[in-house]
């Protein structure tokens, strides 16, 4: 019974040639999708039908995407339309017809959801430009001030919440930004004016610089490399931000600092220098390791598998390379991986359907109800029996599919 089930699934959407050219039904007349010569002509429908059914999951997947709030919508009728354009050459057996309309719908879905999103972002341009203007308005009023330090951290401020409030289109983004620029830069050239008369500016940005240089030396003999050279990025910062002394002491202070962050670089590239010695190293040590696995054979994958999992501890354990070689060593590595895991997964393939354990619990639980059902006629228990005989239904339909 369930191979004339299977027989007649298969017939209603393909066949297999005398030849083993596999073709597929369509409304245009059948098409050549391969050829199987691995075994019965069933077992070639079902290859073909396995792919139909991973076809159906990808659509499926754009299906539910679409439900998803934060979904691309440009991006899913670009996953679409691509394999709209696939269906013609797809190489599987099945319900075509049925996979280009779901298909159809999709994208018909995003254009809906494009609209949808087009009239969400025009009303938020509204919000933040009513919020940018809002903005613009406060900095320009801020560019006649004289309260230097209180105007000139609002200005910070307001150049920060004009880019958190969000984008426009360029060209209104930067006319407003503009705006803002030019009240910033009236506020600074009349503060800069202000300040030029007085020595107290000197002094500070020297006072402040000697600092940093002190903080600097605290630093020189560290050998944590990657944070002491972000904190002299943060120090060459603060630098910059202390603003100048008289030129003769500035330059000098400058000397000074340069000497001291050229210390530390130095020893750093010494260890980089051995680390790349030591990464090199390893890339010999890796190859090797390669040069091993690529002499396991793929018919003999019980232990061509145990001999590839004690040669990825090994390399495990090796350690870094260098950058440049580290993406082809593992492509390969994973490459011999994925030619013995083919060479299992095509000998699982082989092993007959009957011989699966979810199959067989599935043929016992049929015959377990069809004998409870049994029971329960022959004692006249009604309830019993529609119970048992909707479950026996559902048993035998999963028990069809699997055998299918």
């Amino acid at each position: 019974m369930s191979d004339r089930s299977e027989s007649d699934q298969s017939a209603a959407w393909g066949r297999v040639a005398d030849d083993g050219t596999v073709f597929v039904r369509t409304a245009d007349g059948e098409r050549a999708v391969g050829s199987w010569r691995a075994g019965s002509p069933s077992e070639g429908l079902a290859h073909f039908q396995r792919r139909y059914a991973d076809l159906s999951a990808e659509v499926g997947l754009l299906e539910k995407r679409l439900t998803l709030s934060a979904a691309d919508p440009a991006g899913i009728a670009a996953s679409a339309r691509r394999l709209l354009d696939s269906l013609d050459a797809a190489a599987v057996v099945g319900d075509l017809a049925a996979v280009r309309s779901r298909l159809d719908a999709v994208m018909r879905a995003t254009e809906e959801r494009r609209a949808v999103l087009t009239a969400e972002r025009a009303e938020r341009n509204v919000r933040l430009a009513a919020a940018k203007e809002e903005l613009v308005v406060e900095a320009e009023g801020l560019g006649r001030s004289s309260d230097w330090k209180t105007a000139g951290d609002r200005f910070r401020a307001i150049a920060e919440e004009f880019r958190a409030v969000g984008s426009l289109d360029k060209r209104t983004d930067s006319a407003l930004w503009r705006r803002i620029t030019a009240a910033r830069e009236e506020f600074t050239r009349r503060r800069t004016a202000h300040f030029a008369a007085l020595d107290t500016q000197r002094t500070r940005s020297r006072e402040r610089k000697e600092a940093i240089i002190a903080q600097a030396r605290t630093l020189a003999d560290s050998s944590d490399w990657a944070g002491t050279t972000t904190r002299y990025r943060g120090l060459l910062t603060e630098w910059k931000s202390a603003g100048r002394a008289a030129k003769d002491v500035d330059d000098a202070l400058w000397d000074e600092f340069r000497q001291v962050q050229d210390a530390f670089f130095a020893r750093r590239n010494a260890a980089n220098a051995e680390r790349d010695a030591e990464m090199r190293e390893n890339q010999v040590k890796k190859e090797q390791l390669l040069a091993e696995a690529t002499e396991l054979d793929p018919a003999d994958t019980e232990r061509s598998t145990r001999r590839l999992r004690e040669i990825q501890d090994r390399w495990d354990a090796i350690g870094r390379v260098p950058r440049e070689s580290a993406a082809s060593l593992e492509r390969q590595m994973a490459a011999i991986g994925d030619k013995l895991r083919d060479a299992a997964d095509e000998r699982w393939e082989q092993q007959s359907v009957a011989s699966s354990p979810f199959v067989t619990r599935l043929r016992e639980s049929v015959a377990k109800l069809e004998q409870k059902l049994a029971r329960a006629q022959a004692a006249g228990r009604t309830k019993e029996i529609a119970e048992t005989e909707a479950a026996l239904a559902t048993q035998r339909s999963w028990l069809a599919q699997a055998e299918s």
